[in-house]
């Protein structure tokens, strides 16, 4: 159905982002396409749904893939039929409908008489109870415009089927519907993902790395334990060539004492016995040689050795090891933050919420606000941070010191480099102080300079938490709007190792169980 071969692709500036790819789609196959963020996971998807032509190699498609991607803003001045590309099929329907039954009418409509109906059992299938083909797609929700996309499979009706992040902006309602659909099609998906659930669904581990893609037949979870026994592998190799290091070291520190006895007691031997000078000096040199020739010996294979153990160390996954480090003696246990008694808010002068909120936060709370796509989640977490007043009721808020993490990582400045978004940040730290800091959150050397608008969802994210630690004060409040969201499995242990680490009041936005459970959620407020 799907092969590729030998396929390569580099950005417009000629950055290399993979070479020589291999992968066989068969029909029926369910795949998840895997790797860590800025291996070209996106770009592939594209590849395969023809929006991307590659640098080099060959894509052989012997079908027309439905494609659903992860960001929808540019189809925001689209209407839902447009963003379908169902508008002329549509209006052909209409007109023939009308009376004006033409041979071009025709040949758009193609015989699909049950378009209009089509469209409607989708939309309403992904519960879009409204569903309004003409409505601009700049008036939906990202959860909105997923299960538009989403809704475009039944009507298209594609023997394959490609999804980047799928589950990124649904509801928990809406990922079940996913996951329904995954588990009953009988078409062939390649998914993009990092919702574990949904990767458990699919048959097929294909993992993009740096080395090309390497294919695990099972489920997510058994990708995981398949994992787990090469890493061990790559640590006992490591122990292995890290002892061998640690003995030709040795051997070579022996081997140099007993040459130089050795050559020490031939030259007292010659003293004794009366050798003229000039052959001294030639016996001496003699000597220096041969001491040179095995102490670079020995170098040519500690070097070697070292490179190969290098190598091996390159090998291993990062380390997670990413902790806030706040100051936490200001923040308060128990203390009331937030009160809110009887409040609601409008929009179009309706009211947002079925019923009024009476909600109280509390310092040291772990929070997770929950409700379908379009509930009003946002508008609370504005009227929690004193961003928005209630139409109705009465609100309290301490004075408190809060931050506001967005999917899109906003606290980034695209105008910085990573050093000056940093900088931002710096109460009291020397350049050099900054510079650690950076390099703990993988920022290294060559990162320094890069701009932040080049930066993809994961680095954005280490930056924020980086940036958190150099301020150093703990904010009473942390807000984490679909965190999970364009983030890798890796970096969302990172964001779960250090936010684990923060004792103040978390307020999170998810619908990733997963992550809600690591990160020890304890109270929900539905909306």
């Amino acid at each position: 159905m799907l092969i590729l071969q030998n396929l390569s692709y580099q950005h417009p500036n000629k950055e290399r982002l993979f070479d020589n790819l291999n992968l066989s789609v068969n029909s029926g196959d369910k795949i998840a396409l895997t790797g860590n963020n800025g291996t070209g996971k996106s770009t592939l998807l594209q590849i395969m749904a023809g929006e991307l032509l590659p640098h080099d190699g060959y894509l052989n498609i012997h079908v027309s893939p439905y494609y659903v991607p992860q960001l929808f803003g540019q189809y925001n001045e689209l209407t839902v039929a447009q963003a379908l590309r169902i508008e002329h099929k549509l209006a052909a329907l209409k007109a023939i409908l009308a009376g004006h039954v033409t041979e071009q009418h025709l040949t758009i409509l193609n015989d699909d008489w049950t378009i209009e109906e089509r469209c409607q059992e989708a939309l309403q299938y992904w519960q879009l109870n409204e569903p309004d083909l003409t409505r601009p797609m700049s008036t939906l929700s990202g959860g909105q415009k997923t299960k538009v996309f989403l809704a475009g499979i039944h009507i298209h009706q594609p023997s394959l089927v490609l999804l980047d992040e799928p589950s990124n902006h649904l509801d928990t309602a809406g990922r079940e519907l996913l996951y329904n659909y995954i588990q009953s099609t009988s078409g062939t998906l390649v998914v993009v993902s990092h919702d574990r659930k949904l990767l458990n669904l699919l048959n097929t581990i294909c993992e993009l790395s740096s080395s090309g893609i390497t294919v695990y037949g099972g489920n997510y979870d058994f990708y995981a334990a398949q994992k787990q026994i090469e890493n061990n592998a790559l640590n006992l190799d490591i122990q292995s060539k890290e002892k061998a290091l640690r003995k030709a070291k040795e051997k070579e520190r022996e081997t140099m004492e007993r040459q130089q006895k050795l050559d020490a007691r031939g030259k007292r031997k010659q003293e004794k016995a009366g050798v003229a000078k000039i052959m001294m000096n030639t016996l001496r040199n003699s000597a220096e040689n041969s001491t040179a020739k095995i102490k670079g010996a020995h170098a040519e294979k500690i070097s070697g050795l070292s490179g190969d153990l290098q190598a091996l160390r390159n090998e291993l996954p990062e380390i997670d090891k990413m902790q806030f480090g706040f100051n936490n003696m200001m923040l308060h246990k128990g203390k009331v933050l937030f009160t809110a008694t009887g409040v609601n808010h409008k929009y179009d002068q309706h009211h947002i919420w079925a019923h009024n909120l009476d909600i109280q936060i509390n310092s040291g709370e772990r929070i997770v606000i929950k409700g379908i796509n379009g509930s009003g989640k946002t508008t609370l977490i504005k009227m929690i941070l004193g961003e928005l007043e209630p139409a109705t009721g009465t609100v309290y808020r301490a004075d408190n010191k809060w931050i506001y993490i967005d999917q899109d990582y906003t606290l980034i400045n695209n105008n910085y480099n990573v050093y000056e978004q940093a900088q931002q940040f710096n109460m009291a730290l020397q350049e050099h102080e900054i510079k650690i800091r950076l390099n703990r959150f993988l920022f290294t050397k060559e990162d320094w300079d890069k701009g932040c608008g080049s930066l993809s969802g994961g680095e954005r994210m280490r930056l924020i938490l980086c940036c958190l630690t150099i301020s150093n004060q703990a904010p009473d409040i942390i807000v984490l709007d679909e965190p999970t969201n364009n983030l890798d499995i890796q970096n969302i242990e990172m964001l779960t190792a250090a936010i684990n680490g923060y004792q103040g009041t978390l307020i999170v936005v998810s619908h990733d169980e997963h992550f809600l459970g690591a990160v020890n959620v304890e109270r929900t407020i539905k909306v």
